[in-house]
């Protein structure tokens, strides 16, 4: 196991999964779910918020309430893949608000990204105006999500 990764005991795990379902969460209801008193629970959740298991917490908005149901998913092919050009890009595409989420893969593309937008023309504007003038994109093929089976980071999406 590396050096930095904290080991994780039943209670950290159990108070990592009640976290993640309700980040706002009252400590004395956390304890009577893991089985351990508010104290000790209050320790553990602070061991974690310093090794960096839980890095924040923030509200889960249900973006299809929001007017943003149309997914699009995005592989995009570069035509420079060495370090300088990889930064550029990177760096640009979080400048992007439509583009939810983005990876390096290891692939016939370079990138896959998660697009949302209200409707299809919004999207197209996306990909016209601002994905495809991202530095070095040489290609991109969309392919769009006709439902959400799962998503954790959505609720109700």
């Amino acid at each position: 196991m590396p050096n930095d990764l904290l080991p994780l005991d039943r209670y950290d795990t159990a108070i990592l999964r009640a976290l993640s379902a309700d980040g706002r969460m009252p400590v004395t209801e956390l304890a009577r779910r893991v089985g351990l008193t508010k104290t000790p629970v209050q320790a553990r959740v602070r061991r974690l918020e310093e090794a960096g298991v839980i890095t924040g917490y923030r509200a889960v908005l249900n973006p299809i309430r929001m007017g943003l149901a149309h997914v699009a998913y995005v592989e995009v092919r570069l035509s420079d893949t060495r370090e300088a050009a990889l930064q550029a890009f990177n760096r640009a595409v979080l400048a992007v608000p439509e583009i939810e989420e983005c990876h390096m893969m290891a692939a016939g593309f370079d990138y896959l990204m998660k697009v949302r937008t209200g409707n299809i023309a919004d999207y197209r504007r996306v990909l016209g105006e601002r994905i495809s003038a991202l530095p070095h994109v040489a290609a991109t093929s969309t392919f769009v999500a006709m439902e959400a089976v799962k998503e954790t980071a959505a609720a109700g999406a």
